[in-house]
């Protein structure tokens, strides 16, 4: 007796391998987006880094603090004003005055430090204001 050929897949067997393709893709997409607002953070810390850092190089050669963030730009402290990548937008960025000393009253109020101003949480659950 000679044995019919099989042409083909089940339903069943269709189903079942586009149901694994999806439950993987879900993970895989799931992956990605965290690894994505991972790096935007990592960019941020770093941004505020520099620009603090600059900030302190500014203050120990003028004995001033900066008045806005393009004073270190145009002084040549840094290149341009990063973008906040939590907003995308380089005019989003907070900035601390400088404390001021009741023995120096000439003293002109600076930038002290950078804050970012994007809102939401990190995946610590620090806020992004508070970096």
């Amino acid at each position: 007796m000679i044995r019919p050929t099989r042409n083909g897949f089940t339903l069943i067997e269709v189903l079942i391998v586009l149901t694994l393709i999806v439950v993987l893709a879900s993970v895989g997409l799931a992956s990605y987006t965290n690894s994505v607002q991972r790096a935007r953070e990592a960019v941020l810390k770093e941004d505020l880094f520099r620009m603090n850092d600059a900030i302190d190089q500014f203050y120990a050669d003028k004995n001033k603090y900066p008045q806005s963030l393009q004073d270190l730009v145009s002084e040549g402290y840094m290149r341009e004003v990063p973008k906040d990548p939590m907003t995308n937008s380089a005019e989003t960025w907070t900035t601390e005055p400088a404390p001021t000393t009741p023995t120096d009253t000439t003293a002109e109020p600076g930038i002290y430090r950078v804050r970012s101003g994007a809102e939401g949480q990190s995946f610590d659950g620090s806020n992004y204001t508070d970096w």
